[in-house]
């Protein structure tokens, strides 16, 4: 099993830029695929970034592509969310999750990310 807690969203004007870290519980960091899922006011949650366990691949949605950068540190158990070119379609919670599977088991709290034009 494996806890995360994400941090550094906020406020920020159109253009600007937020890095959001997911910090994981547990020795067992590395095993897991990572993944970034937004959700805005009225809309369902959606994929937003995923990277598998060794850091090698990436995915994102089209919507963020040349935007956005996921990347994690296996040693300080940290997944990360850089995000560039922000616009106020990028305002969401913003969750991290883990999975082994097929699908992800594991859930943050999630962090506000506000982009005002």
């Amino acid at each position: 099993q494996v806890q995360l807690v994400e941090s550094g969203g906020g406020l920020v004007q159109a253009g600007g830029s937020l890095r959001l870290s997911c910090a994981a519980s547990g020795r067992t960091f590395s095993t897991y695929g990572m993944g970034w899922f937004r959700q805005a006011p009225g809309k369902e949650r959606e994929f937003v970034a995923s990277i598998i366990p060794s850091g090698g691949s990436t995915s994102y949605v089209d919507s963020v592509k040349g935007r956005f950068t996921i990347s994690r540190d296996n040693a300080k158990n940290t997944l990360y969310l850089q995000m560039n070119s922000l616009k106020p379609e990028d305002t969401a919670v913003y969750y991290c999750a883990a999975r082994r599977g097929g699908w992800y088991d594991y859930w943050g709290q999630g962090t506000q990310v506000t982009v005002s034009s």
